[in-house]
């Protein structure tokens, strides 16, 4: 298994995850494609597990990043955490890719084993700003019922605390890191931004600010 995966990955890398195949991966190791399936019934079974690797991965080095600094300095988690997001997807862009760029087309992920390894870096991010006294002092527009509803159910969901314009601002966050994320790596800021690590430094202050945390 850990050479099928490493070969898929080296496939994700060169021709992206719609181009996965089990036949070629069969090749390499120089087994028939029909042995293939002692070990992974269908590609879709192949995708599912690269995409639960690679979430428990950033997973990961967001969880240690955020182990590493002391409870109370609620800035620094948040950049730690930030941090370290952007560094593994720089490392391995691919994986990024699979996870958090386009879909692969004809391919469904199960709910049941994606959602929570999918959502630990949103869970820690959120909570980072849920843990925090709010230093925000600006206005909030006002929030139409069904936002308010979705809102309130990423609260319950997650287990954060927080009233619905914190987690409000908190979604904006979390959704700016890893957009700033995606424009670097999917070339978005081609011409535009010259040092993207400081650029995105720089953007997580900002983050930081506007959800109020001090």
């Amino acid at each position: 298994m850990a050479d099928i995966k490493r070969i898929a990955r080296e496939q994700l890398a060169v021709q992206g995850g719609a181009a996965l195949s089990l036949r070629a991966i069969a090749r390499e190791l120089g087994i028939v494609s029909s042995a293939m399936y002692r070990y992974v019934p269908s590609r879709d079974e192949l995708l599912t597990m690269l995409i639960e690797d690679a979430y428990n991965a950033v997973g990961d080095v967001a969880e240690a990043a955020d182990a590493a600094c002391e409870r109370a300095d609620v800035v620094g988690r948040w950049k730690a955490i930030g941090t370290a997001v952007r560094a593994w997807a720089v490392a391995v862009p691919s994986e990024y890719a699979l996870i958090y760029g386009s879909p692969v087309p004809g391919y469904a992920a199960p709910p049941d084993r994606t959602i929570t390894p999918g959502t630990r870096v949103t869970r820690l991010l959120i909570g980072v700003i849920s843990e925090a006294d709010s230093a925000y002092a600006g206005p909030n527009p006002v929030m139409a019922p069904p936002v308010r509803e979705d809102v309130r159910g990423i609260r319950e969901s997650l287990g954060v605390r927080g009233d619905d314009d914190l987690v409000a601002r908190a979604v904006l966050a979390w959704t700016a890191v890893f957009g700033l994320i995606s424009f670097e790596l999917f070339g978005q800021f081609a011409g535009g931004v010259h040092d993207p690590a400081a650029h995105f430094d720089h953007q997580l202050d900002r983050l930081a600010l506007l959800v109020g945390l001090a």
